[in-house]
């Protein structure tokens, strides 16, 4: 359930027109347009790397024709990215911090190309060609962090269960961690890095060794490692914050809200910046938290009121809302 295919997939498909998911193209625009998506992950890993690729299969408005390149090794990239720079693709879009540096080095090579990495901006000064994002990670996981605290039943202990060890997963961790404990002064919340995003039993592991020393509420941000930190949690009688996907259906019953990274909306609104010439390249996006992120928790909507009473939930969009109003200053907990 939890394992990922191991083998690199090279697939081209023609996106025809239709559905609300292409609104807002203008297939005169569209018409011709090649977006390329390459991803160091399987399309199949319920998160990370399969909302990117529903996002290009959402693409259905005007002609776009699109490939994509799943469980690329960080060896492999150059290569695969000039492949498609080669082959004329418009836009070619790296999923992940993976292509961040790379893009620095690949992108001045074709200035006639788009490219887009889904990750912070490696250095101030970027090609003009290349766009970066601000995923408005801390911003989650700060309300990650306020959410378990509110609806924590004891009120003593929390934890975080991260994934590779890496500055962007400290920062993540130390969000959380900050934004629980000064949501409920006297509760104490910790966290895991564990150093692999695809390991299921160390997230698993991870959850149960927090659950045992009192953590009530366990979120993740781990991708596949997550799953196991959901399963391990739950299993020991916490309650959990799903991410990436809305994973309610893992936990039913223990799942208070899944925050769920809108990849999709992102890969549609890069590549509409090319088909109607907007693209901003030599920058960094910053989309509101509230743009990025969803609260969602399956048929109860956007939570579970038996894990999230209404008091908790009202306090909590108090506190998203105003992450996504910049009212919060996350920026001073990541640095």
């Amino acid at each position: 359930m939890f394992n990922r295919r191991t083998f690199l997939k090279v697939s081209t498909l023609a996106i025809v027109a239709g559905g609300a998911a292409g609104a807002g193209f203008n297939r005169a625009f569209a018409a011709g347009k090649r977006v390329a998506l390459i991803m160091t992950g399987s399309v199949t890993d319920g998160g990370w790397n399969q909302f990117a690729y529903e996002g290009l299969n959402d693409l259905k408005a005007g002609g776009f024709e699109t490939a994509y390149a799943e469980n690329v090794t960080q060896a492999k990239i150059p290569q695969v990215v000039q492949g498609y720079a080669d082959d004329g693709y418009d836009l070619i879009i790296g999923h992940g911090f993976e292509f961040g540096s790379a893009f620095i080095e690949l992108a001045p090579q074709y200035p006639e190309q788009r490219f887009f990495a889904s990750t912070f901006k490696p250095q101030d000064e970027l090609p003009p060609n290349a766009r970066y994002i601000d995923l408005a990670y801390f911003d989650a996981a700060y309300g990650a962090g306020a959410l378990a605290a509110m609806i924590s039943n004891s009120g003593k202990s929390v934890g975080f269960v991260g994934g590779g060890d890496n500055p962007t997963q400290q920062r993540i961790m130390k969000c959380f961690i900050a934004a629980a404990e000064a949501t409920r002064p006297g509760l104490k919340a910790n966290g895991i890095v564990t150093g692999d995003y695809d390991n299921a039993a160390r997230g698993k592991e991870a959850a149960e060794t927090m659950a045992a020393n009192g953590a009530d509420v366990i979120w993740h941000a781990a991708n596949v490692t997550g799953l196991g930190a959901i399963q391990g949690a739950a299993a020991a009688g916490a309650k959990v914050i799903g991410c990436y996907s809305d994973q309610t259906d893992l936990a039913p019953g223990k799942m208070a809200t899944s925050l769920v990274l809108n990849l999709g909306w992102m890969v549609k609104e890069v590549a509409k910046s090319i088909a109607d010439g907007t693209f901003e390249g030599g920058k960094e996006w910053t989309p509101k938290v509230t743009e990025m992120w969803s609260p969602k928790c399956g048929t109860n909507g956007d939570h579970d009121p038996s894990v999230a009473d209404a008091d908790a939930w009202k306090k909590f969009t108090e506190v998203w809302n105003g992450l996504g109003e910049k009212k919060i200053d996350v920026a001073s907990l990541v640095h």
